[in-house]
């Protein structure tokens, strides 16, 4: 299914993971080489859309031990790439699969780097992940 993230920056149709959604939130950005579990639970990204640089993400799966707190706090997720499947002798479930449970949309083949400088130079913005062709910011 195709999604549309939209930010200030521009609208930009590309490969979506999951079902239908919307999600209008602030954004932010991590340039964090691991730890995506982490980030997704962890309570200081509450309420936002989280661009993650690191290329690949995904691909060493999630575990209860890596849990920051009991559930993800991230509204939305934007990455580069997002591994279908985990290669890690402690992976108990492959991230799509986590944060489908949690209903946390997903969209991928986003160049994050230039997201990134986009946001650095311009401060975090309101952005919207969609599966709707129709999208109202407000």
């Amino acid at each position: 299914m195709q999604a549309i993230l939209r930010s200030k920056m521009a609208a930009s149709p590309r490969q979506r993971l999951r079902s239908q959604s919307r999600v209008l939130r602030g954004s932010c950005f991590n340039t964090s080489i691991t730890g995506y579990q982490e980030i997704f639970t962890d309570p200081s990204y509450a309420g936002q859309i989280v661009v993650l640089t690191n290329p690949e993400i995904g691909n060493y799966g999630t575990n209860p031990e890596d849990n920051e707190a009991t559930r993800p706090y991230i509204e939305g997720l934007v990455v580069r790439e997002f591994s279908p499947i985990s290669s890690n002798w402690r992976s108990q479930q492959v991230a799509d699969e986590y944060l489908e449970k949690y209903k946390i949309p997903v969209i991928a083949d986003i160049d994050t780097r230039a997201l990134v400088r986009h946001l650095r130079d311009n401060g975090c913005k309101r952005g919207v992940i969609s599966s709707s062709k129709q999208i109202r910011t407000s």
